[in-house]
């Protein structure tokens, strides 16, 4: 075991002159209360120590010991359904302090129900699974023996409850030694879980929003950006997603955002039913709760327990989503620790390896075939805070390079009470031809004929309306007046979507094919209908327009049948006004 003195600490960063050899990454424990630490340079006899707590109190002369091991964390069946710090350390509700204490590192051991589904004698390779355990609330979850590790079994633990620290599985390695392996294991957050394939997009990742899904889709296993200013609702809309989304797991992390949105995540989440299974939400999420006035060090360190904790379910042959709100938050607190470290500022004041430190995060996310041989993906979403709304500052700019989803905020219509807030002639996605394949098999074969045509009247209604405000709107010629009124159906009657609604809240891709064929049949009808000499009076005066713009609330999930009605309607409107003419 290492050993170093400390001779200087500003803030979160220490110098300590060592004693014996460290290693890069290593896993520190610092003074008295054994602080969490890492090693982050060494130069010569001295290395410099990354502190993920409060370092008050500390002085020189107080003893740095290494561990040997790079940071990790434990994963085991006891993550999901709970809510940790940013190094993946339990919030209890039942603590005598409301703050995690130094020198607390990990979660106390919980018991589960465990089957075992191997054989001693049986050969397992690396990532593969001894057993499974089922709790009394939630889902099965899978034993996985670590990705570096593999062996002949030679004893495994009979079927009942068990501790989760407790060894369960003893292997013979091929060089001969024994490994124990427990319910859950360590894994070092910095190092990216390995993976037997990288596979290729094949599907959405549906998330209940109809400006994402039939706009701006995200494919499984893919990357995506929300960037947005301050009262945009980013927040709101990652908290959506997180309810709403068709992945197995939802990993929410809170990476240094306010205390009182955090608690309102705290709060609520525990509270909300899952609307896939009906079962509580938390039985499927994990909450990482870094707030702002947690130790800044900490927060650099919780986006990468977040991504390790999603691999780990990933590796169990889950669909995992990612929440990660804020990465501006995260690239602050870069910029801090690299300000102690005296590097030379780049851009914005950011260090120079933000770039490459992005990278690496949003790179860990794919669909993939696991070491085990099934079909996992970890999608990440990323909100990103650049400050004053302006999309050209680093940590916006960077993040673009490495996403191929941008669901970018607007405020404009943030604060026209327009939810969800996406500017849809900022926004884009790479994964659209990837996925217009899906869509034609989930009954939608003019879906991607129809997402243009959409777009493409968005930008003419931004190009009309300011000469519309010069001219005013009744002065434009009439084939303009109808491109604003079938723009303003599709902001109103299809991108609107109600957070609030019980209703609107959530829309399948069934019933956004059934809003889209409408909205485009209109538009067409419409047109028709001008051509023929109807006026713009007539068009607006339809009351089947009021319907359409009203049609993802009073049309639900339990009444798809409504929507071929309506639709019905639609077309003997139009019949009526062309036998009048």
């Amino acid at each position: 075991m290492s050993h170093a003195t400390l001779s200087w600490i500003g803030g979160p960063v220490l110098r300590a002159r060592s004693e014996s050899p460290f290693h890069i990454n290593e896993a520190v424990a610092v003074g008295e209360r054994r602080l969490l630490g890492e090693v982050i340079r060494i130069e010569q006899d001295q290395i410099v120590v990354q502190v993920y707590e409060d370092t008050s109190g500390l002085r020189p002369g107080d003893r740095v010991e290494g561990s040997g091991l790079p940071l990790a964390v434990p994963l085991g069946p006891a993550l999901l359904g709970n809510i940790f710090d940013g190094l993946l350390r339990p919030l209890a509700r039942d603590s005598d302090s409301v703050y995690v204490q130094p020198g607390m590192y990990e979660q106390p051991a919980t018991r589960f129900p465990f089957e075992p589904t191997v054989q001693p004698g049986q050969r397992l390779g690396p990532g593969q699974s001894f057993g499974r355990v089922t709790p009394a609330r939630g889902r099965t979850q899978l034993c996985l023996i670590p990705p570096d590790v593999q062996g002949k079994v030679l004893s495994i633990a009979a079927a009942g409850e068990h501790a989760d620290n407790i060894p369960l599985c003893v292997l013979e390695t091929p060089d001969g030694h024994r490994r124990e392996i427990a319910m859950r294991h360590r894994w070092p957050v910095r190092k990216s879980r390995p993976v037997a394939q990288r596979l290729a997009a094949s599907g959405p990742m549906l998330t209940g929003q109809r400006v994402l899904d039939a706009l701006f889709p995200v494919a499984r296993g893919g990357k995506a950006a929300l960037p947005g200013g301050f009262g945009t609702g980013k927040t709101v809309l990652q908290e959506a997603l997180a309810k709403g989304c068709d992945a197995d797991i939802i990993v929410y992390v809170g990476c240094g955002e306010r205390g009182n949105e955090m608690a309102g995540v705290l709060h609520e989440f525990p509270q909300l039913d899952d609307p896939q299974t009906g079962r509580p939400l938390m039985e499927r999420t994990i909450i990482i709760a870094n707030t702002s006035n947690m130790p800044v060090a900490a927060r650099e360190a919780s986006i990468y327990t977040g991504i390790t904790v999603a691999e780990y379910f990933r590796d169990q042959g889950l669909h995992v989503a990612l929440m990660a709100d804020s990465t501006s938050r995260w690239a602050e607190a870069l910029r801090e620790v690299s300000g102690r470290l005296g590097e030379l500022p780049g851009e914005g004041g950011y260090p120079s390896y933000l770039s490459s430190r992005l990278a690496g995060f949003y790179e860990r996310a794919a669909r993939v075939k696991t070491l085990a041989g099934t079909e996992g993906s970890l999608t990440i979403i990323g909100a990103v805070s650049p400050p004053s709304g302006d999309f050209s500052e680093p940590v916006t700019t960077h993040t673009k390079r490495y996403v191929r989803c941008l669901w970018a905020l607007d405020y404009t219509r943030a604060h026209a009470r327009f939810y969800p807030a996406i500017n849809p002639l900022i926004s884009y996605s790479e994964d659209v031809t990837e996925l217009e394949a899906w869509w034609q098999a989930a009954g939608n074969p003019e879906w991607a004929d129809t997402r243009r045509r959409f777009l493409a009247l968005l930008e003419q209604q931004s190009q009309l309306e300011r000469m519309a405000r010069i001219v005013g709107k009744d002065a434009l010629p009439a084939p303009q007046q109808l491109t604003l009124l079938c723009a303003e159906l599709i902001n109103e009657g299809f991108l609107r979507q109600s957070s609030l609604s019980p209703v609107d809240r959530f829309c399948s891709p069934q019933r956004q094919s059934a809003m889209m064929h409408l909205i485009h049949r209109f538009i067409e009808l419409a047109q028709q209908a001008q051509s023929a000499g109807i006026e713009m009076e007539d068009l607006q005066a339809l009351p089947v327009l009021r319907r359409l713009h009203r049609m993802g609330e009073e049309l639900g999930e339990d009444n798809l049948a409504g929507y071929d009605t309506l639709g019905a309607e639609l077309e003997s409107v139009f019949t009526r006004l062309g036998e009048r003419k």
